[in-house]
């Protein structure tokens, strides 16, 4: 989903990186990764004992490939850094295929097309099988020695992943990976075994060899006829876990379908001890990608005297819209929150499972605390609803925020209102609706044609054909929020605002004003003086516990209400773009500002989604004695560095472990409330290693020694006095503007007065309306 399908470019499978692959050692490799995760600190107190798996134990964290979500499955990268990065106990998984003279290798797949750079080395070397009934085509391992395979390297299967680990590791043997997990759990999986017996290969005399040399903890398989005929000669310490495949789908070892099979698990108990199921036998989907409730299997199962894997986590799927794109979530759903718990999960970025199950199963259970970071949602919670509606501002309550968010804009007739952009077009329906006859071009605004909020009066806001839309800021990657509720909820006056927050258990506000100066300059309205006598008439001025806090990124706005003596907090929107600010710059902030909120993108410089260097803004701004607010944080995994493995949680962490952060703005409050609650970070020397925050960097350095390194990049710009400094807002003459708690004032609907009405063809508006709905 993050990038498109790439070229290998020839990496891998030549004889430079052959020696470079010959050259690597373990050693180098721990020495290279471990500060990836802050260094090998203590584990952490043991897990609790109360889960409702069938031993009462915590369930099994088991890596499949090792930590194949960024290195290439089954590489020595990723076994190495999910023993590092993941619970202690962790299993590694291997998908064991044998070669053409007999040797046991771990490989995802028995096709080595997509995983190796097999069609780079053997390029003529193609071959079509007919495996399970379907006729595939590419170069198979049953083709190849174990000598020939010397010349392939690994490469990521999944695409849409970096390819900047492709070509560096070599194919592991099986007793190869024993040495290297130790003393990891080790967990084989065996497929194809009738298609091996049809060349040749016999994949139960194999698992027998190795037995002696290779310590079997978990044998796996999709064919109950192969476990079956393994039984009871493998050693009583091993468990045999019978794996479903599709419902649809045949275990030809047996011929019977794998949903029949999941009626008649008492059979499956005779053979094995336990099974392992696709996500969806226990929570299924919808059409549309949403949880229906879930099935009965795990009880079921555990009635049955099995343990249940689930299988199928990785951070980097479309998940149900139930999750928020929060990959822990979905952990929890399995673990803890459904009210039943798996025995295990398989995932491909074992570090959020680890954190799921080790820290976040028992949260701290205490009311919102308020203490910092604050939890500030953006929009409301606009990761679930449309922008600053009625449902994503509770929404964010009920979530946990300290600080619910306004920005505040106006309407023709003067009323204040909640929306986070004045121009229509990107917050609602505005263009299939009558209204959209109103676009105009302001230039002081944005250069591109908008309808905006002070083209249409208050009523016009809440007729029917109006509606809010959903934001989805990584629609480009198909990440769409939340559909069902795409355009639901209910637009708010400032007012309605502030009365919503003054009833609820918050810490306070934060009012956003921007376009100060065209207001003034253009519709007569004085923005500044509108807010703060909408924040008096709310009560907020000698609230003993509601703070108010001001935002803005025009220094005139804030200098004003300096001017004006306020009590609320004034807090300075930083540029994005930028790397460190200059003493001047900082000197005149302070001037006028007590804090400043930073673009969290602006903390690193990124180079294909890598970060390869910390910047030193931060360090410059608390340096300065300001508090800082970072934003915007998001769920999606395209959101973040791949140093934070797609996962939230582990940005989140970084920030609050590495920054004195005053607040966290987020579209989803509900993610960054649980991190609050976690029971590891309090640990001090015990917390695992899993929740030790990664070093900044560190993944770009390490593929240094391969050469493979993302491009480097010259320094962010540098934020100058020139930047900050701003003229003194126009005075204006007294003009009728409500704050929402009445009607408002008689404006007339219109156009500002330095706006220019777009005159446009009729394909142009086609154009802009379909480029409106694509957003």
């Amino acid at each position: 989903m993050r990038r498109s399908r790439r070229q290998r470019n020839g990496r891998g499978g030549g004889s430079g990186q052959r020696g470079v692959r010959v050259a690597f050692a373990f050693a180098v490799l721990l020495g290279c990764v471990m500060p990836l995760v802050g260094g090998a600190a203590a584990q952490g107190p043991r897990l609790p004992s109360d889960y409702k798996t069938l031993s009462g134990a915590a369930p099994l964290v088991v890596a499949k490939g090792g930590f194949s979500g960024v290195f290439p499955d089954s590489s020595q990268g990723a076994y190495s850094f999910a023993m590092i990065a993941s619970a202690p106990d962790t299993a590694m998984w291997c998908d064991v295929q044998l070669t053409k003279d007999g040797v046991g290798v771990c490989l995802r797949d028995i096709n080595m097309k997509n995983c190796t750079t097999v069609d780079q080395a053997y390029p003529a070397r193609t071959r079509t099988y007919v495996i399970d009934g379907v006729q595939k085509s590419g170069w198979f391992v049953s083709d190849f020695t174990i000598a020939e395979l010397q010349s392939v390297s690994l490469t990521q299967a999944i695409w849409s992943r970096t390819e900047r680990f492709d070509g560096i590791y070599p194919i592991v043997s099986v007793t190869d990976f024993r040495s290297l997990v130790m003393p990891s759990p080790v967990w084989l999986n065996v497929q194809h075994d009738i298609f091996y017996k049809q060349h040749g290969l016999d994949m139960r005399n194999y698992i027998f060899s190795i037995k002696k040399r290779v310590s079997m903890d978990y044998i796996s398989s999709p064919e109950l006829g192969f476990l079956k005929n393994i039984s009871g000669r493998v050693g009583r310490k091993t468990k045999l876990v019978f794996r479903f495949l599709d419902k649809a789908l045949l275990d030809h070892s047996i011929n019977q379908t794998y949903g029949s099979l999941s009626s008649n698990l008492t059979f499956i108990k005779s053979i094995a001890s336990g099974i392992i199921v696709p996500k969806s036998y226990i929570w299924p989907v919808t059409k549309d990608n949403y949880l229906l409730p879930s099935t009965s299997i795990v009880t079921e199962a555990h009635n049955a005297g099995l343990e249940i894997y689930a299988s199928d986590f990785a951070n980097d799927r479309i998940i149900p819209y139930n999750y928020s794109y929060d990959p822990l979530a979905e952990y929890l759903n399995f673990v803890n929150d459904g009210g039943f718990s798996v025995d295990g999960v398989l995932s491909e970025h074992p570090i959020t499972a680890s954190e799921a199950i080790g820290c976040f199963t028992k949260l701290n259970s205490n009311k919102t605390d308020h203490g910092e970071p604050l939890v500030i949602s953006h929009n409301g919670a606009s990761g679930d609803y449309p922008d600053c509606t009625d449902l994503a501002y509770h929404s964010a309550i009920d979530n946990g925020a300290d600080i619910i968010d306004c920005p505040v804009q106006v309407t023709s007739d003067g009323v204040l209102m909640c929306m986070s952009s004045g121009n229509l077009l990107d917050t609602t329906n505005v263009q299939t609706t009558t209204y959209s006859s109103l676009v105009s071009v302001v230039p002081k605004i944005q250069p591109q044609p908008g309808i905006f909020t002070f083209n249409l009066t208050w009523a016009d806001m809440n007729s029917n054909a109006l509606k809010p839309k959903i934001s989805s800021p990584a629609s480009g990657y198909s990440l769409v929020r939340n559909p069902r509720y795409t355009n639901q909820g209910k637009f708010l006056k400032l007012s309605d605002f502030l009365a919503i927050a003054m009833d609820k258990d918050l810490s306070g506000v934060m009012i956003i004003i921007e376009n100060a100066a065209f207001l003034i300059n253009s519709l007569g309205i004085d923005i500044v003086d509108s807010v703060t006598t909408a924040l008096s008439a709310a009560g907020f001025n000698n609230h003993p516990t509601k703070e108010v806090l001001i935002q803005s990124k025009d220094s005139a706005v804030l200098v004003k209400l300096k001017q004006k003596k306020t009590k609320s907090k004034l807090v300075y929107t930083l540029p994005s773009g930028i790397g460190d600010a200059s003493n001047s710059s900082l000197k005149d902030i302070k001037k006028f500002a007590e804090a400043v909120v930073v673009d969290s993108k602006s903390v690193f410089t990124l180079s294909s989604d890598f970060i390869i260097r910390q910047n030193s803004l931060v360090q410059d701004l608390q340096s300065a004695g300001l508090a800082l607010y970072a934003e915007v944080f998001r769920n999606e995994f395209v959101a973040q560095p791949l140093d934070f493995f797609g996962d939230e949680t582990v940005e989140i962490n970084y920030y609050v472990q590495s920054f004195n952060l005053s607040g966290i703005i987020t579209d989803f409050p509900k993610t960054v409330r649980r991190y609050k609650k976690n029971t590891c970070t309090v640990l001090g020397n015990d917390m695992p290693n899993y929740m030790q925050p990664p070093q900044a960097g560190s993944l770009a350095q390490f593929l240094q020694t391969f050469k493979t390194q993302p491009p480097s990049l010259p320094p962010m710009p540098t934020l100058s006095s020139s930047s900050v400094e701003e003229p003194p807002l126009p005075t204006v003459a007294s003009r009728s503007v409500s704050d929402g708690s009445s009607s408002g004032g008689t404006r007339t609907p219109g156009t500002p007065s330095d706006a220019h009405t777009a005159t446009m063809s009729a394909g142009m508006l086609l154009v802009m309306v379909f480029t409106a709905l694509l957003i």
